[in-house]
C-alpha cells in the first residue's frame, strides 16, 4: 500500500455515453466540480473526443488504435476515477464495455504498456449513474463492479444512482435537490478518502 500523499490526488470523472443530452454526462459535469471544490486536480474526460473502433483481435493486430494509447496514459495517471454510467437493458453500455477492453489491452514489445493491467491495477472507482426510472440506473452498476474488480481496481462503497433523472436537472446542468448533490459529493469525497491511501 503507497503512503498518503500530501499532493491533492488526481481525479478522473468521465461518463459512459456520448448522448449530447445524456443525464449521465451532465451527472459527471456535477461529480467534476464538487471533486474541484473537494482539493483534487480533475480531468473531467468526454468520451466522444476519443472515439475507438468496436473491439476486434484482428484489427488490433494491424496497429492499436493511437486514441487507445492517449487513453491508457490519461487513465493511468489519475489514482480515483468517477464513472457515470448509463443502464441500456438492465446494463452499461456497450460504449464503456469497448471503452476499458480496449485500454485494458497489452502493447507487445512495448516495456511501459507490455501489461494491460497498468491503467487500471490499484485504481479506486466511485459508481454513479442517472435515469429516468425509479431506480437510477442501479442495475448498471452492480454489472460494472465485477469488471472493475477483474480489472483489479478498488471500488469504492459508496455509490449513487439518480432517478427521474429527466427531472432532476435544472437550466444550467447544476442538480435540483440539494440531497442528491450531497449524495454525489459523498461519492466523490470517498474516493479522495481512498485514493490518498491505496492508489500506487
Amino acid at each position: 500500500m503507497a503512503a498518503m500523499n500530501s499532493a491533492p490526488p488526481k481525479l478522473l470523472v468521465f461518463a459512459g455515453s456520448t448522448r449530447a443530452q445524456s443525464w449521465n454526462r451532465k451527472l459527471a459535469a456535477v461529480a467534476a466540480q464538487l471533486a474541484r471544490e473537494a482539493g483534487a486536480e480533475v480531468t473531467h474526460l468526454e468520451l466522444a473526443e476519443h472515439e475507438l473502433p468496436l473491439y476486434n483481435g484482428d484489427l488490433e493486430a494491424r496497429g492499436l488504435p493511437p486514441e487507445v494509447l492517449r487513453l491508457k496514459q490519461i487513465f493511468h495517471a489519475h489514482a480515483g476515477w468517477i464513472i457515470c454510467t448509463p443502464e441500456y437493458n438492465g446494463s452499461y453500455p456497450a460504449l464503456l464495455k469497448n471503452t476499458l477492453d480496449w485500454i485494458s489491452r497489452p502493447v507487445p514489445g512495448d516495456t511501459e504498456w507490455s501489461d494491460g493491467m497498468r491503467p487500471f491495477a490499484g485504481k479506486v472507482v466511485g459508481l454513479l449513474s442517472a435515469s429516468p426510472g425509479s431506480l437510477g440506473g442501479l442495475r448498471s452498476q452492480s454489472h460494472l463492479a465485477p469488471l472493475l474488480l477483474v480489472l483489479q481496481c478498488w471500488v469504492a462503497p459508496k455509490k449513487f444512482a439518480l432517478a427521474k433523472a429527466g427531472e432532476a436537472f435544472g437550466p444550467d446542468g447544476g442538480l435540483l435537490s440539494e440531497a442528491s448533490r450531497k449524495s454525489v459529493r459523498a461519492v466523490v469525497d470517498q474516493v479522495i478518502w481512498a485514493a490518498e491511501r491505496l492508489a500506487p
